[in-house]
């Protein structure tokens, strides 16, 4: 039981054990590293996982020589993009099999098909703007997969999204992390990252509102 809980405390706060993770695993600390990017992408059912400040501690990490970032964005970048794949197609199989009546209050066709006309209309932005925000960055592609948008619409802005959050995540951690207060705030910091990201869809609402 106590490994079990040490464990968890690990996975879920990853980015205070990561000189720990490597000193253990050395370079197959890269395929850990993706295969959690990739779940708390493409799982509807693991969103806990870290993401932003996950990305920010390997940049900081990176950036001291411990890891390197281009193979870090490389693969990072690839499980995102992978993960929201996955995510999409579950939701498109899904979809068809939960909306299968015709009067089910919370699974009928008629929501199906607002979804898929939101998406079709707003999808590309949601699916960027939510690469930004926890939780709902896990369940966006699901849903966009739900509502059927168009895969070629879908994977074009899931490549955009992937890129924009690595560049901008695991870059701001390679060039700031070390910053001696950064790191001595780090939990403030993370907080901001967490903060920002949601800005995006804060705003986004506010102006649906106001529209």
């Amino acid at each position: 039981m106590e490994l079990i809980t040490h464990f968890l405390e690990v996975l879920l706060h990853l980015d205070k054990h990561l000189l720990w993770l490597v000193g253990e695993y050395g370079t197959w600390t890269y395929l850990l590293l993706f295969l959690i990017i990739f779940c708390e992408t493409g799982l509807v059912v693991t969103p806990f996982l870290p993401g932003d400040s996950l990305l920010f501690a390997v940049g900081a990490l990176s950036a001291n020589g411990i890891l390197d970032v281009t193979w870090l964005f490389i693969l990072l970048t690839t499980a995102a993009i992978l993960g929201d794949t996955v995510n999409y197609w579950i939701g498109s199989l899904v979809g068809p099999k939960a909306f299968s009546q015709e009067q089910s209050r919370w699974f009928n066709k008629a929501h199906l098909e607002r979804t898929h006309r939101f998406y079709e209309r707003h999808g590309g932005k949601t699916i960027i703007i939510a690469r930004f925000v926890p939780i709902i960055r896990t369940f966006a592609p699901f849903v966009a997969g739900i509502g059927k948008m168009t895969y070629s619409v879908f994977l074009m802005y899931n490549v955009v999204g992937a890129l924009l959050w690595m560049v901008l995540i695991l870059f701001a951690g390679y060039f700031f992390g070390n910053i001696p207060w950064v790191k001595q705030n780090f939990s403030l910091v993370i907080l901001g990252i967490i903060v920002l990201s949601l800005l995006p869809a804060i705003i986004e609402v506010w102006r649906q509102r106001r529209e």
